[in-house]
């Protein structure tokens, strides 16, 4: 029992590290894309790329993936197929699959911001086009809810198990 616990709370922390090493990775690139040559007209925008905040938001989106990987690996899953099973299942089943799916759609939103932001930076040459703000600073930020969410799904996953027995 020991042993297990010790073993949940490195996964968590872990996840955490991951997640929030992440968030500030993007954030970063944020502010490395934010230091090249803007030329601003209404909703178009042309600037030239910076490598830094490539690369810098490239190292969030892997980590954000590797974090999320991890946490659906070790926490396990509880499949509920229909909304009959929903209302029969316990407070903390319910809980893990809402947190489990807060996770996923984060993890969607998330990347698909730090990615928007990441391709923003990968020509070579100057580039026109809508304005893709703050993309990159929300992806990290999403990174550091992911953070919460998923230690969330790991602890309330891990209580549905105890009280199933099954740990």
């Amino acid at each position: 029992m020991v042993k297990s616990k010790v073993v949940g709370v490195l996964i968590c922390a872990l996840v955490v590290a991951l997640d929030i090493t992440a968030g500030i990775l993007g954030i970063q690139a944020e502010a490395a894309q934010n230091k090249v040559k803007h030329l601003r007209l209404w909703l178009f925008e042309c600037k030239e790329p910076s490598q830094e905040a490539f690369h810098l938001g490239l190292a969030a989106a892997v980590l954000l993936c590797l974090a999320h990987v991890i946490i659906n690996l070790f926490g396990g899953c509880h499949c509920i197929c229909s909304q009959e099973e929903l209302r029969r299942a316990s407070t903390n089943r319910q809980l893990s699959v809402a947190c489990l799916v807060f996770t996923w759609v984060i993890l969607g939103v998330g990347l698909g911001a730090l990615v928007i932001g990441t391709m923003s930076n990968n020509k070579s040459r100057t580039t026109c086009g809508f304005t893709h703000h703050h993309l990159l600073s929300i992806g990290g930020i999403l990174c550091i809810v992911h953070a919460l969410f998923s230690v969330s799904y790991y602890v309330t996953n891990t209580a549905t198990l105890n009280e199933q027995g099954k740990v």
